[in-house]
């Protein structure tokens, strides 16, 4: 127990340390959370093998998955509160259309890529496992992008289609990698079962979506009993904990493989709430701060468990470039073209395929799902090598894209922290 409580402070502390490096280059926090990971990891500080100094092994990282659950769910949680009834007015169509459209269009290039790849180098790849990867190419991470977001305080058309876009594409990401994955199991085994290709990931959203609006309006109607506004924060805390533990839980019925979205759950439970309950943005801003550690230890577990003896392996270095390579340019013209389509603005048109870049939990949640195919290894491991590359790259890419969009102002920043800087020293002064 003594050595769980001495990772998790060392985690904590090491991750906020090196956030303040980080900030002296100009790095997002994200970015830095995941470095202090890898520093405190089995294949740096950890291979001293001082208990409580750092993670030892991966599977000790693994052991501490409840915590990355949790996160998530609160970042689920969180973006839904992008979803009020104005903005989805405004830009809900947009939102739709662009995240289905460059999710399928990234899904396609990568999927003819890898296919290619297969037909030039058949012992590499198998055809399955080609079309798998290309199903979990569409994915995107929704907390690296959400954290860059909070971090620079980013505000305007871009960001506010960003976080929806995000939050859509995860849920076309799993309908397409379920009936990915069932046509490579088609193509093994030689038998195509609807149950698996429609019925089940359709269950899986619909269950979803039922279960957070139940616990959105839960939450609605219980916190009306408390006035309080620590115990309504713990209220919405604790539901959302609730909604996370609901949506792991798995069964069957009549040989149906039911099972709900961790992500579309918490989400949904936040859009319901945030638009039935009048407090809900001051309730919603305390949640997001209760949880800022929470989110410091899921970065810093993500950057520990990157398993970097893949790097040894020139195969699948092979792969992954070539899949890094058509992601990217599936995701940037995937968007670009959407949003053409729909008629945004040209800075979004621009940036926003590169602020999809990021890539995480749920492509790594898609990886081991397809580690029973007959090259799961191989996915598995070009997951883990792109999530290294997308996680450590992309929130400054992110960064850099919403600089370019005006709606970040680091000006702003440096001149209220010349302001407050002022203001201390006048207080001492006095």
């Amino acid at each position: 127990m003594e050595t769980i409580l001495l990772c998790i402070s060392f985690a904590l502390i090491m991750g906020l340390l090196f956030s303040r490096l980080a900030k002296k280059t100009g790095l997002p926090a994200v970015t830095a959370y995941l470095i202090a990971g890898l520093f405190i990891g089995p294949f740096c500080l950890g291979r001293l093998g001082i208990e409580g100094l750092g993670f030892n092994s991966l599977e000790q990282v693994e052991g501490f998955k409840i915590v990355s659950q949790v996160a998530l769910g609160f970042i689920a949680f969180a973006i839904g509160n992008e979803f009020r009834m104005n903005d989805l007015k405004s830009m809900g169509k947009q939102a739709i259309v662009i995240g289905i459209l460059q999710a399928v269009i990234t899904t396609a290039i990568v999927d003819v890529a890898l296919v290619c790849l297969h037909f030039v180098m058949p012992n590499l790849l198998s055809i399955s496992s080609a079309i798998v990867l290309g199903a979990i190419a569409a994915a995107t991470a929704p907390a690296a992008t959400l954290m860059v977001v909070r971090q620079y305080k980013a505000e305007g058309p871009l960001t506010k289609l960003l976080l929806m876009v995000v939050a859509i594409d995860d849920a076309v990401g799993l309908i397409l990698f379920a009936l990915s994955f069932g046509i490579a199991n088609a193509l093994e085994s030689g038998a195509v079962s609807v149950t698996s290709v429609l019925v089940e990931p359709v269950l899986e959203i619909v269950l979803s979506l039922v279960l957070g609006v139940i616990a959105g309006l839960a939450l609605d109607k219980m916190e009306i009993y408390f006035a309080s506004r620590s115990k309504r924060m713990s209220l919405a805390v604790g539901f959302v904990l609730l909604a996370t533990g609901l949506s792991m839980k798995h069964f069957e019925i009549a040989g149906v493989h039911c099972g709900f979205s961790l992500l579309l759950v918490c989400m949904i439970t936040g859009t319901i709430f945030c638009n039935v309950c009048d407090a809900s943005e001051e309730l919603m801003d305390r949640v997001d701060r209760w949880t800022s550690p929470i989110n410091v230890l899921f970065f810093v577990l993500s950057g520990a468990e990157l398993d970097l003896a893949i790097l040894a392996n020139p195969l699948v270095l092979l792969i992954g470039v070539i899949y890094i390579i058509f992601r990217s340019s599936g995701k940037i013209f995937g968007s670009y073209i959407s949003c053409k389509m729909t008629q945004c603005k040209e800075s979004i048109q621009k940036h926003l395929g590169i602020t999809l870049l990021p890539q995480a939990g749920v492509a790594l949640g898609m990886a081991i799902t397809a580690a029973t195919l007959s090259d799961g290894k191989i996915i598995r491991n070009v997951v883990l090598f792109s999530v290294m590359v997308y996680e450590l790259v992309g929130p400054t890419l992110t960064k850099r894209s919403l600089i370019a969009a005006g709606e970040i102002n680091l000006e702003g920043k440096k001149n209220s922290r010349e302001v407050n800087k002022n203001n201390q020293k006048t207080h001492s002064v006095n």
